[in-house]
């Protein structure tokens, strides 16, 4: 081990090479080294890292994997330039908020196989992020914040505790591979048709029931779903064929309506009630007549055929959510959508 130092001390490099040295620490002579770019010190024993490392300006890559980290050491705050950090196979509880803050050149940050069970909010300032890897963790939630990393294109979440995914998740539409498998998630937010990129998806080992609206719309090559409790197709008839909408939502309805219209007066004034806009946002549009409604009056599935050049290991058919808007509309002959009956 120390020759590789020292070769790399009078020869100026650039990648200096430490795996599997049987080392605890970091050669403090290692920080001699202005010019390197690369530094490998995985499957050792490292518990800590000197504070002389910040002196390796240039450091672009840095891999700490399988080693005896129990958190981020303080010092990589410090490594602006880094662009790689593999933490895998480590110990690590947390992820402090001010590491994050100055690592904001990373590409790529691979946390597997650690004990982290929060992002903190922070990690939106790795603007430049495009794979997050967090598998085998025990992460039960995901930051909002993350939606504002739009430069992500992989995300690995596998093998956690989440039971939900936020929506901002689907902000970050330079998504090609979503792995969220093997947590305890009961459903996808709305909104996933914004993944218009997404090419990869794994939600095996969930409690899901069905895909979100337009799910069928997205350019899938593969999609793993395997181990949920999606809902089967066993017809019955409605038996309330006349529903009483409230005040609000036929206020809604008819707002919405003539939204559409660019030359109607709602469509005018509505820029003058800041609150309307922001609550009719959440409204959406009936599956069958197209007409639009505030609140979800009918939820419904129907069962699609997957794309058949996507790779998939189970079911060609899967369920998909949509929305009426009526009873009126559910009993209209010829449509395939069918109602959900919960236990």
């Amino acid at each position: 081990m120390t020759e590789s130092v020292v070769r790399a001390l009078y020869g100026k490099a650039k990648s200096l090479n430490l795996s599997s040295k049987k080392i605890n620490v970091v050669p403090e002579c290692v920080s001699r080294l202005p010019n390197l770019s690369v530094l490998l010190l995985k499957n050792n024993s490292i518990s800590a890292l000197p504070n002389e490392l910040l002196y390796l300006h240039h450091l672009v890559e840095l891999n700490l994997g399988n080693n005896a980290l129990k958190e981020l050491p303080a010092v990589l705050g410090h490594l602006e330039s880094l662009k790689k950090l593999y933490l895998f196979s480590n110990q690590i509880t947390a992820v402090p908020p001010d590491v994050i803050d100055g690592l904001q050149n990373l590409v790529v940050l691979n946390l597997n196989h650690n004990h982290i069970r929060r992002l903190p909010p922070e990690i939106k300032s790795l603007t430049r992020l495009r794979h997050l890897s967090v598998l085998d963790n025990k992460l039960e939630e995901v930051p909002a914040e993350l939606g504002h990393l739009t430069s992500l294109t992989e995300i690995n979440f596998t093998s956690n505790h989440l039971p939900s995914l936020p929506v901002q998740l689907y902000q970050c539409k330079e998504l090609t591979k979503l792995h969220v498998a093997r947590n305890k998630l009961t459903s996808l937010p709305e909104g996933i048709k914004a993944l218009t990129k997404l090419q990869v998806l794994d939600v095996a080992g969930n409690k899901l029931s069905m895909f979100p609206v337009e799910f069928d719309s997205l350019p899938l090559k593969e999609l793993y779903h395997e181990d949920n409790r999606f809902v089967r197709c066993e017809p019955m008839s409605s038996v309330q064929d006349v529903e009483v909408l409230m005040l609000k939502e036929l206020a809604a309805r008819f707002v919405l309506q003539q939204d559409r219209d660019m030359s109607s007066l709602v469509h005018r004034m509505l820029p003058y009630y800041p609150p309307l806009p922001e609550l009719l946002a959440n409204g959406s549009c009936c599956a069958l007549c197209l007409n639009p409604f505030l609140t979800t009056w009918l939820e419904c599935v129907h069962f699609v055929s997957v794309n058949k050049e996507t790779k998939i290991r189970s079911s060609k058919t899967i369920p998909v959510r949509a929305f009426l808007c009526s009873y009126k509309c559910f009993n209209t002959e010829g449509h395939s959508y069918y109602g959900v009956a919960r236990k």
